[in-house]
């Protein structure tokens, strides 16, 4: 297992990435100053997403269906817990988008190569990272003591 999203196992059987993209902003608000540069101040945290592009290709490595599958959890509209194959939760996501170039067709149509990029973003407001974050300490208090 690569990746969870939910019940959706990414592995080399069902849809493997090749690489995970993640961009977490922050933000600072700007307020305008007389003969200085403008003011910020830190507002919270912004967006977190995570990309995975990767190929699919049937005969060798994948199954048509997966990307079936996603788009079917995409339309639900829910969020879905995103596990990685280490164990680690890292946080709760909705499916933003899927994009898909098929290319090198079977004479019926079938494609042999498809490229796909599927997009991520996190809802959870970094309550995740707050737990994470209590579970380090605790861990850490636990080691000094012994």
């Amino acid at each position: 297992m690569m990746l969870a999203l939910g019940m959706f196992v990414f592995s080399l059987h069902t849809l493997a990435f090749q690489e995970l993209q993640r961009q977490t902003d922050w933000r600072h608000a700007t307020s305008n100053r007389v003969g200085a540069q403008p003011a910020r101040q830190y507002v919270g945290r912004g967006e977190d997403q995570i990309t995975l592009p990767g190929v699919l290709m049937p005969e060798l490595v994948g199954d048509l269906v997966s990307l079936d599958e996603l788009r079917s959890m995409a339309n639900t509209g829910k969020n879905w817990p995103l596990v990685d194959g280490t164990g680690r939760m890292r946080g709760l996501f909705v499916i933003e988008s899927l994009s898909e170039t098929q290319t090198l067709f079977f004479q019926d149509g079938t494609p042999r190569r498809i490229e796909f990029s599927l997009t991520l973003k996190r809802i959870d407001e970094g309550k995740i990272d707050l737990q994470e974050g209590y579970a380090n300490r605790n861990s850490r208090i636990l080691r000094a003591t012994l």
